[in-house]
């Protein structure tokens, strides 16, 4: 097995667990701690779920350190196809993951402010839910401040495959047009955000066909031998 192929496989693992680490982190607790509109019951959760809360974080910043080990490695494969494309592919990776990072402190403040810790005793229980909840809604805004880099990496990644010999081009194809699904997600959830429940399950269509095509091509196939 040639270098390339063996960096094709490493890049296929590193894809597949960041799927899953990711998945967890980013969507278990929009989807299973907060509840819209009431600090209440999303603290409630918070302290009933501590573990898997914590978890949840911790699984977040695994796929983010991932994700620097899968982007250079991507780079050792496709640097001979475009230098330009590469590095604008690892510098967008490079600047998401430090907010990724900077954003996950909001999910430690959302679980710090309903603690029970002595030194919050100043404030009320209505109002630690509250700050909480405060914290949790600004979480998602990052979610969606982060998901443009998430999307712009797409588009060299994309191109690299499209001007490459070794991946179908098609798999190219469906990337650029998740990255152009990840941006208009994130803008509709800063600028229209009563619109992203019914728009952001349809744009996601192209994104999830272009990054689990890649991750099975590198997986299964491989490269193609030059």
């Amino acid at each position: 097995m040639n270098s390339r192929k063996k960096n094709a496989r490493i890049a296929g693992v590193l894809y597949l667990l960041i799927a899953i680490t990711g998945g967890f982190g980013i969507m278990y607790i929009p989807s299973n701690i907060i509840v819209a509109g009431d600090a209440a019951s999303t603290a409630e959760n918070i302290i009933n779920s501590d573990f898997i809360y914590r978890l949840s974080i911790f699984s977040n910043l695994v796929s983010q350190v991932l994700m620097i080990f899968l982007v250079l490695t991507l780079s050792r494969i496709f640097k001979e196809v475009n230098q330009k494309y590469t590095r604008y592919m690892v510098v967008l990776i490079l600047v998401a993951v430090p907010i990724s990072f900077l954003n996950t402190l909001n999910l430690i403040a959302a679980q710090t402010f309903v603690s029970g810790a002595d030194y919050l005793s100043v404030f009320d229980a209505d109002q630690l839910n509250s700050m909480a909840m405060v914290f949790l809604n600004l979480y998602e805004q990052g979610i969606s401040i982060v998901g443009i880099f998430w999307g712009l990496w797409l588009f060299p990644f994309g191109m690299l495959i499209i001007k490459s010999k070794f991946i179908p081009k098609i798999i190219g194809v469906f990337l650029i047009i998740g990255c152009f699904a990840y941006l208009a997600d994130s803008f509709t959830s800063l600028l229209f955000p009563e619109y992203k429940a019914a728009i952001s399950p349809i744009l996601m269509i192209p994104l999830a066909i272009g990054e689990f095509s890649v991750v099975l091509w590198l997986l299964i196939k491989g490269i193609k031998e030059n």
